[in-house]
């Protein structure tokens, strides 16, 4: 009996292949740092709505309606109650997603949240490779690698690795880009 494929040759009626994950995880600290990240921009976020509730009910404005004014510290609470998710969950779950791998001739990473992006980079396309340590990152030896290309979409990073990695990886990609671009000519 054969195979069912469609127009395409793809078999089992068309569905599209599937991408397997890359291969490599980021750094175990990229969850210490997401949440440092996180807490940082949460906790910011809770004092000036806190303050801003502070604010509003001392002011005690005459045209703010009572429903108003009897729940004007619940945004603080909500903020601080969406933070504390967020600090507590997502660094977690963005480890068990953000993936990375190169091969001889792609960089390929998977990145998101509800909505995956797989992005393949095909290493003769590699313009410049940078290397980028933010301050907390530096505080835990984790960097980040920023390959950019001709491409419309820019730009792909590889966030969270550990330094050492980062620097070997960006001067690797960085080389076999130039001998790729050597051979072309």
């Amino acid at each position: 009996m054969a195979a069912v494929s469609d127009s395409q040759g793809r078999p089992d009626g068309g569905a599209p292949p599937r991408l397997r994950p890359p291969a490599h995880r980021v750094s175990p600290r990229a969850i210490a740092q997401w949440a440092i990240d996180y807490l940082l921009g949460w906790g910011l976020a809770f004092v000036l709505t806190l303050g801003a509730a502070a604010w509003a009910d001392s002011a005690r404005w005459e045209g703010v309606p009572g429903w108003a004014a009897d729940r004007i510290w619940w945004p603080p609470v909500l903020v601080g109650a969406v933070g504390v998710l967020m600090v507590a969950v997502a660094p977690a779950w963005r480890y068990r997603v953000h993936r990375w791998e190169v091969s001889a001739d792609v960089v390929y990473t998977r990145t998101g949240w509800f909505a995956r992006e797989w992005l393949l980079v095909p290493v003769s396309r590699i313009q410049t490779v940078d290397t980028e340590q933010g301050l907390v990152e530096r505080l835990l030896g984790l960097a980040t690698i920023e390959i950019n290309t001709a491409s419309h979409a820019g730009s792909s990073q590889v966030a969270g690795l550990p330094a050492d990695v980062a620097t070997r990886l960006a001067e690797d990609l960085a080389r076999r880009a130039h001998d790729l671009r050597d051979d072309a000519t």
